[in-house]
């Protein structure tokens, strides 16, 4: 079935959205929120071309996926916050809680509105649980292993688990389990490339995030 037009334009100007919020205040997010002088920084330009083609090519998905409704703002929201979140993460290997708390808040205010358009007031008691869940199962997996997994990554489960946990458990639980196939390929292709070593560690937090994005976009409600 061809899309329509409608959905075309909402996707268009989500993805040139992205590209201008990537390239200025999402880029300045992210330089302000690298701290460690030890790392070696990315230039600006780079900075704001990784922001802004990441973003823009984000939110176009979502805006094609999803098309003007009202869950589109929380998951633009969550977007905007994953890219900051990814570009400190592979920059630094830590996720600020300047950006991550924040996120929270914006995914969870943006869910109200969502939820009342749908009247399914229990999406919103599920997405509490996901959010206490997916803490836990990353609290645990931190407490088992500390080197691999950080705190910056448990808390970050609970803006993922909040979201997913609204779309539904089939949501959830796809989100968990692609986190890690997507962390597992990229330790794979760092360790072929030699860019890092078997004792080393690379971000997982990017990881988290594609994944969230993997099972929002396969298993969220269809448009409409």
């Amino acid at each position: 079935m061809p899309f329509a037009w409608p959905s075309l334009v909402v996707t268009l100007v989500a993805t040139l959205l992205g590209f201008a919020l990537g390239w200025w205040p999402l880029a300045a997010w992210a330089e302000r929120s690298m701290k460690s002088e030890r790392m070696p920084r990315p230039s600006l330009r780079s900075l704001r071309l990784a922001s802004a083609i990441t973003t823009a090519g984000v939110f176009g998905l979502l805006a094609l996926r999803f098309g003007l409704t009202w869950i589109l703002p929380a998951l633009l929201a969550f977007a905007a916050c994953a890219t900051v979140l990814s570009i400190v993460d592979l920059a630094e290997k830590r996720l600020p809680n300047a950006v991550v708390f924040p996120a929270l808040g914006a995914v969870a205010v943006l869910l109200v509105p969502a939820t009342w358009a749908t009247g399914h007031w229990m999406s919103l008691v599920w997405a509490l649980v996901g959010s206490a869940a997916m803490f836990a199962v990353y609290f645990v997996l931190a407490l088992i292993s500390p080197a691999a997994m950080g705190m910056g990554d448990v808390k970050l489960a609970l803006v993922i688990g909040l979201l997913l946990g609204w779309f539904g458990m089939s949501a959830w639980l796809v989100g968990l389990l692609a986190a890690f196939v997507v962390g597992g390929v990229i330790a794979l292709v760092a360790l072929a490339l030699k860019r890092v070593t078997l004792r080393g560690s690379i971000p997982f937090g990017p990881s988290m995030l594609v994944g969230a994005l993997v099972a929002v976009v396969l298993v969220g409600p269809p448009v409409g």
